[in-house]
């Protein structure tokens, strides 16, 4: 089948009554998500990982991928008007944003970012729907070795992005593939890092660590570091409807932004950070009205940005669904969230789940026209839901996490592992440790070990295999690029600026 017809087959499975209900509910949950800071889509999705467990696969990813859009229209909401940017690719946003609503342009600030939104995830979800099959067929003439070289570029560009330290993020990643090894070894029957505990023979699920890294830590930070002071919440001033000038001055940032966003956000080492700093640095050199950036606020600088952030979003999912790659920390939940349900992302994934997976990419187009009704005519809703104490807020994630994992396998064993990875990736919170690499490790770690065995297997144990075609050295030199280029360049950087001469005119 074309592409069309598998996204008329996909829409066919999305318009289905239940489907659009799990869109409805993912949508407004995200939103509401995106708007409450501190909690973001990978907290969400984890938190709900247990207890969507016995949910229809189908069915379960719409959900997700509607908190995963609805988080990123939401976000918008709170760095305009609480000037708190829920998730790092919003703090742009907020520059600009909160500015305009402190000059009485709060309603034209939510509408273009809300109107940017809709284009971008449009946009970026047709590239989703053209690219990933074109991916997938590149993908297929992959062998054990191209696979292994895979895995390896994804280690070094996941931990050395989704962290501020490469040296952290490899320590991170390590960690989740010392998890991923324990339980018995499929190939030799050997248990591995049990001791000698019978519930661990079968491994630990990554749902466990998912909700324990990412909910419980998250509770336990935000109650060891309660915030003491009480948030200003501007009020909600100005139509939501833009002027004429203020269309003319948001649709081509909005385009600008869409183009930045998806294909970064495509790349392994990609994210929503770089398109967004990259939009606003754009929009401040392209402006006619510069005066007002970092004023009274650019609506540019809102337009932009939220384009570019949304626009990333859809990209993300590309080599993820592609390559099985998560490339954020949102990416890595869902990927444990394919693993929870036996089902692996990769190339096969089109072949043997076709109705899932066009079911999803078209439920993102459900998802994006929602969510334009969902932001403007019910944002005074959204503001309301930012009064929430955090307390009550962490307090019942705390219950839900408890009772999911219980849920799982009524096993008190999982519950004492739930509580210690929380208490591990609080730590890890408190001293910088990323947590997203250790679910990637967890589950591309086995991946890359099922394919070195193979690759060695077919080889008869000579080593060379791995840099025997192109393709392979290919990816072993970005990922030493990935690893070692930053440092290079920050040398570069250092040595160029120290020749400079200084200011007084000293040597």
């Amino acid at each position: 089948m074309d592409v069309f017809s598998q996204l008329a087959a996909g829409f066919a499975v999305a318009l289905t009554p239940q489907n659009l209900m799990w869109c409805l509910v993912g949508t407004t949950l995200g939103t509401a998500i995106g708007v409450l800071p501190g909690l973001g889509p990978a907290l969400t999705i984890a938190l709900l990982l247990p207890i969507t467990f016995k949910v229809e696969p189908t069915a379960a990813f719409i959900l997700f991928a509607g908190i995963y859009y609805g988080a990123m229209y939401g976000g918008s909401t709170t760095s305009i008007l609480l000037n708190t940017p829920g998730e790092s690719a919003t703090i742009v946003t907020a520059l600009e944003g909160n500015k305009m609503a402190r000059s009485g342009r709060a309603g034209a600030a939510l509408a273009t970012s809300a109107i940017g939104s809709f284009v971008a995830g449009t946009i970026g979800t047709i590239g989703i729907t053209f690219l990933a099959p074109v991916v997938v067929t590149f993908a297929l003439k992959f062998g054990p070795p191209e696979y292994f070289a895979l895995m390896i570029l994804a280690f070094v560009t996941v931990s050395a992005v989704l962290g501020s330290s490469a040296v952290r993020g490899l320590i991170s990643l390590f960690f989740g593939f010392y998890l991923g090894m324990i339980g018995v070894d499929l190939q030799t029957g050997q248990a591995r890092f049990t001791m000698g505990v019978p519930e661990l023979l079968d491994g630990i699920n990554v749902i466990i660590v998912a909700v324990g890294l990412f909910a419980v830590a998250e509770t336990f930070y935000v109650a060891a570091r309660r915030y003491a002071g009480k948030d200003e919440i501007l009020p909600l001033k100005g139509s939501l409807y833009m002027t004429r000038e203020e269309w003319s001055r948001s649709w081509k940032p909005w385009i600008r932004g869409t183009l930045l966003g998806f294909p970064i956000g495509a790349m392994p080492a990609g994210g929503a950070e770089i398109p967004t700093f990259l939009s606003y640095w754009i929009e401040k050199k392209l402006s006619k009205h510069k005066g007002e950036f970092g004023t009274t606020g650019a609506i540019e600088g809102v337009a932009g940005p939220e384009a570019a952030n949304n626009a990333s979003a859809a990209g993300v999912l590309v080599p993820m669904l592609t390559l099985g790659l998560p490339t954020s920390a949102t990416a890595a939940i869902m990927l444990s969230a394919f693993q929870s349900y036996g089902i692996n992302p990769g190339p096969l994934l089109f072949e043997s789940q076709a109705s899932l997976v066009w079911g999803l990419i078209a439920s993102l187009f459900i998802a994006n026209v929602l969510l334009i009704f969902l932001n403007l005519p019910l944002v005074g809703l959204w503001v309301r839901v930012l009064k929430i104490p955090a307390p009550l807020l962490y307090a019942g994630i705390l219950v839900f996490a408890t009772i999911g994992t219980y849920g799982i396998s009524n096993s008190v064993v999982d519950l004492v592992l739930l509580y210690i990875l929380g208490i591990i990736g609080f730590l890890m919170r408190r001293f910088d440790f990323p947590a997203a690499p250790v679910i990637i490790g967890m589950i591309l770690g086995p991946l890359a070990e099922q394919n070195f065995r193979q690759a060695m297997t077919v080889s008869n144990g000579d080593w060379s295999i791995f840099f025997s075609s192109t393709l392979s050295i290919t990816l072993y030199v970005v990922a030493i690029i990935g690893l070692i280029g930053p440092k290079i360049w920050a040398f570069y950087h250092f040595v160029r600026l120290s020749r400079l001469p200084s200011p007084s005119g000293e040597a």
